[in-house]
């Protein structure tokens, strides 16, 4: 009977020592690729992508198949989930053909639902409310070039109402580092998300604040984030956002506040020009390409991290 399985749908559902365990699993893997299969077999991993992805798919289809697995892509419109047969029954089928199923998606309720029903883990790719696979990848990006996390200073600008603002506060306060998201008035994370990463934060020594000018945010920052202004589904909003947002670009001015040598991130695609410079995304601060490169082991680290609980919870 399999009772208790671990899922990994939004960052804090990672203790601070679980989710150290993950990163250092996540390097390990990142160093010996091949070495740990937990999917021989080979078991299969179901992948539904119900949002544009180029990142997401390729780095859990390489990382799954190198797990000693095979990439069941499902697609979703194909499947109607929600709309042709309901999330629960959806999940009750794909928990009897596969070992894991990786979800990216819009509703977090929808996965969570998928969560209840399915029997097996279930990954969270990307919803509207939290990404937090891409922020596994960037804390290990982090650690990678500049060493432990705990302590670090990052500031996050632009829309931060938005899945990586509330994945930036949950598992910046899990790793123990001081959150600043800058952001204009009416796109900062709603006040829970503060309250909370706030209480994961009194445990770890960090911090979470909302800092609305973005030089002093990013003032004496170890780390400086930006993603795009346009977020999938906010498209019609294009022209009066790239005006409300202007003064949060991660320009080299704006990173010139930061401490000497901060390191830059975007979880990508990046729109020059507007959210980042190009000097910036291309510059020798920028660690953005190793940061698309770690989607694929931090991921893994994931899938094995809960493969091994779920075998733990198999009696």
């Amino acid at each position: 009977m399999t009772t208790g399985v671990r899922h990994f749908l939004r960052d804090d559902d990672l203790s601070p020592a679980e989710q150290g365990e993950v990163l250092e699993l996540a390097a390990t893997l990142k160093a010996a690729p091949y070495d740990i299969k937990p999917y021989a077999g080979p078991q299969s991993v179901a992948m539904i992508f119900d949002k544009a992805t180029l990142r997401t798919q390729t780095s859990f289809g390489a990382g799954i198949a190198e797990l000693g697995g095979n990439p069941m892509l499902v697609e979703g419109k194909l499947a109607g989930i929600g709309v042709r047969e309901s999330v629960e029954d959806v999940a009750r089928v794909l928990g009897r053909q596969v070992s894991t199923i990786v979800w990216r998606t819009f509703l977090q309720s929808d996965l969570e639902t998928m969560a209840a029903h399915a029997g097996v883990p279930v990954v969270n790719a990307l919803t509207d409310d939290f990404h937090p696979c891409q922020l596994i990848a960037d804390l290990l990006t982090v650690r990678e070039h500049r060493g432990a996390l705990a302590g670090q200073t990052v500031a996050f600008v632009g829309d931060g109402a938005c899945n990586m603002g509330n994945s930036w506060l949950l598992a910046g306060a899990t790793a123990g580092m001081h959150v600043r998201i800058s952001a204009p008035e009416g796109y900062v994370p709603r006040r829970e998300m503060f309250d909370h990463a706030s209480a994961i934060a009194a445990g770890t020594g960090g911090s979470a604040s909302a800092v609305p000018d973005p030089v002093e945010a990013v003032e004496g920052a170890d780390v400086v984030v930006t993603d795009t202004w346009i977020s999938m589904g906010k498209e019609t909003e294009e022209e009066a956002r790239t005006r409300v947002f202007a003064p949060w670009s991660l320009t080299a001015d704006l990173l010139g506040h930061a401490a000497e040598g901060a390191t830059v991130l975007h979880c990508l695609p990046a729109y020059r020009g507007k959210e980042i410079a190009a000097d910036v995304l291309e510059g020798p601060q920028s660690a953005v390409w190793d940061e698309a490169e770690n989607r694929r082991h931090a991921q893994k680290a994931i899938l094995v991290w809960l493969m091994q609980r779920a075998a733990g919870a198999t009696s």
